[in-house]
């Protein structure tokens, strides 16, 4: 029975997406084992993606410290890209022996994954035979899902109807636009695929579906609550009797029961259930905060709130002085000098100047997401570090690496410069590099000139900013240094790196990047070794009076109500971060990875803080040209995912 009237397939909702990982291992685990009591082989349907990743780590966890065996095990994989040979960075075989099937004890011929590599003539044939070995199998008995932006499975894009078999599918634009990543380009991206059809996929006797991230919480709210249709093939899953959606609190963000939870019934109307209700009810009526009444409240379903606080004025001006307390034009806070009787908290602490450590997952995401408060820090006289975890050499085009490798020779030919070895880089990188197949990793030579590209481009943004360059801290955490999409998990030694400079500067401040929606993962993974780091000095004098924002910008924005600092930009302050931006040219005009959103990334965050403050001015704030908005983190907040 569905709890929430308003969801058609059950959802569990929890804090981490880790925890919803552990959940649906732990089920396929107790499966696995029931059947093997039995005697029975267990049928798993699989699924490539980020979201299963850490299903299967613990999977394999479990089977190392002799929890489960696969030895009864028998897997049916959901799609394949078309044409795809196994060993190909980018084919579901190679991820699927790479994050499970290598590290288990499933037998070789029990597993089953579609073959990009068949002749095409001989697809429908091939495709006939997977429906025929799964039904063999006596079927699928649980079978594992994620979801894209479109709300396809396996690879079913809109349009595919409950009947769909097995069977070659032309993929559409937004689902290689999203693969791009994994591609080095979307038009390395293949424009067929084979997969399971949404037929083949509802027949499984048990279902579980993975969705992680603010990127997912529009699809899934749209498949859980609306109607079934093929538009959206995963909104068929509302007919099948034992579905259910495993999600973090970002990915079931829009459900009703989150996002509106006073229209389902009882609430418990804290200081953010009503800062949310009050700020949408603005947003729906397009009215002023303080303009709001008792009848607006009424006929919008929140006479409960009305009930509980009293009139509608008085609920108005305490969301309205909230939201004017988070304005900030001094992030570090205020010298001696600035400050007034009846400054806000914000700005009455003691510290000043300050001192700052940006936290940079990538090397322009510092300039990108608090490009404008970065530069506010300094000028108000703030001893500022950046930290840029990553080289970002990944997302270099190749023929930036051999302009600058000829540049080189070139330069060392004009000014007769001796430098033994570099006539035979620049032959390797132009070797390498015109010679390249999609997909294939770098060599050494070739990423470290792609790292050097992108560290010059930061040092002129943080130059840009004012930045001093004895300020700058290149960290190259260890996990990222791969060559590929795929990182390495995070270490001690990725740790290790990030403590040793928080002992070094022991700041006051600490920005890092909550924006998680980038499509490689990277700054999970980043925030996860700062959030980590942290927790180590928690008992240290020093930490004690040290503070924790989180930015966005590249990939997402706070929404208004999550807001706790939002530091104003003048006219002259944006065009100073764009200009900021600008210097990261190997992502101007063409990112190499530029995920769901095609536009370039200084237009994103120019948009995003541009409609941020449009927010706040509808809501009957100041007016401002635009407004970077921060969330602090408070030492429990679950990121380690």
């Amino acid at each position: 029975m569905i709890e929430n009237p308003n969801e058609r397939i059950p959802c569990r909702v929890f804090t981490r997406a880790s925890d919803a990982s552990v959940a649906a291992a732990n089920e396929i685990a107790e499966l696995i084992r029931e059947k093997a009591d039995q005697g029975k082989m267990c049928v798993l349907g699989l699924v490539a993606g980020s979201s299963p990743v850490n299903v299967y780590n613990e999977l394999v966890r479990m089977h190392q410290k002799g929890e489960v065996s696969f030895a009864n095990v028998i897997t049916f994989n959901l799609d394949e890209y078309f044409p795809m040979q196994p060993f190909e960075l980018q084919s579901v075989s190679r991820f699927m022996h790479e994050h499970l099937f290598d590290m288990v004890d499933i037998q070789p011929s029990n597993v089953h994954i579609p073959d990009g590599a068949v002749p095409k003539a001989e697809v429908a044939e091939y495709c006939h035979q997977y429906e025929q070995q799964i039904c063999d199998c006596g079927g699928i008995d649980i079978q594992l899902l994620g979801i894209n932006r479109t709300g396809h499975i396996g690879l079913n894009e809109p349009g595919s109807d409950r009947s769909t078999r097995t069977r070659m599918i032309t993929l559409d634009r937004v689902t290689r636009t999203d693969a791009a990543s994994d591609f080095y380009g979307a038009e390395n991206v293949p424009r067929y695929a084979i997969t399971m059809g949404v037929g083949t996929i509802l027949e499984a006797k048990r279902i579980l579906l993975l969705a992680f991230g603010e990127g997912k919480a529009d699809i899934v709210a749209k498949t859980v609550e609306g109607y079934a249709n093929s538009t959206v093939p995963a909104t068929f899953l509302q007919n099948h009797p034992l579905t259910q959606f495993l999600l973090d609190e970002s990915a079931a963000s829009s459900l009703t029961r989150l996002q509106a939870p006073w229209l389902q019934g009882d609430v418990n109307w804290n200081a953010e259930t009503i800062r949310r209700a009050v700020i949408d009810l603005s947003q729906e009526l397009g009215k002023a905060i303080l303009k709001l009444t008792d009848a607006d409240y009424n006929e919008q379903g929140l006479q409960d709130l009305l009930a509980a606080h009293g009139n509608a004025y008085a609920i108005n001006l305490r969301v309205f002085r909230h939201m004017q307390s988070t304005i900030t034009g001094w992030p570090g806070g205020k010298p001696e000098h600035e400050k007034q009787v009846g400054d806000r908290p914000g700005h009455r602490d003691d510290i000043f100047p300050k001192r700052i450590i940006v936290f940079s997952p990538h090397p322009d995401d510092d300039v990108i997401s608090m490009g404008g408060t970065l530069i506010r820090l300094v000028e108000q006289g703030h001893e500022v570090h950046i930290a840029y975890q990553t080289s970002g050499n990944i997302a270099v085009f190749d023929e930036d690496a051999i302009r600058f490798a000829e540049f080189a020779e070139d330069f060392c030919s004009e000014f007769q410069i001796h430098a033994p070895g570099l006539e035979e880089l620049e032959s390797h990188v132009d070797e390498v590099l015109r010679n390249k197949q999609p997909g294939q990793v770098d060599s050494d030579q070739v990423q470290r000139i792609k790292g050097l590209i992108r560290r010059g481009e930061a040092r002129e943004g943080a130059r840009c900013c004012g930045v001093e360059d004895q300020h700058l801290h290149f960290l190259n955490l260890p996990f990222y240094q791969t060559g590929r999409i795929k990182k390495s998990p995070i270490t001690a030694k990725d740790i290790s790196i990030t403590m040793d400079l928080l002992r070094e500067v022991q700041p006051h401040q600490i920005y890092a990047a909550g924006d998680l929606s980038d499509p490689h993962g990277t700054h999970r993974t980043c925030l996860s070794v700062i959030l980590q780091s942290c927790r180590q000095f928690k008992d240290e004098l020093w930490y004690d009076s040290c503070a924790v924002w989180l930015y966005r910008g590249a990939w997402q924005e706070w929404s208004p109500h999550q807001i706790e600092m939002a530091v104003p930009l003048s006219p002259t302050e944006v065009a100073k971060k764009r200009a900021a931006i600008f210097k990261h040219e190997s992502q101007k005009d063409r990112a190499l990875f530029p995920g769901s959103d095609v536009r370039e990334f200084w237009q994103r965050a120019e948009q995003r803080n541009a409609d941020t403050a449009k927010r706040y001015d509808d809501m009957g704030l100041a007016e401002y040209a635009a407004i970077e908005g921060f969330v602090r983190w408070d030492g429990q907040t679950g990121i380690e995912l």
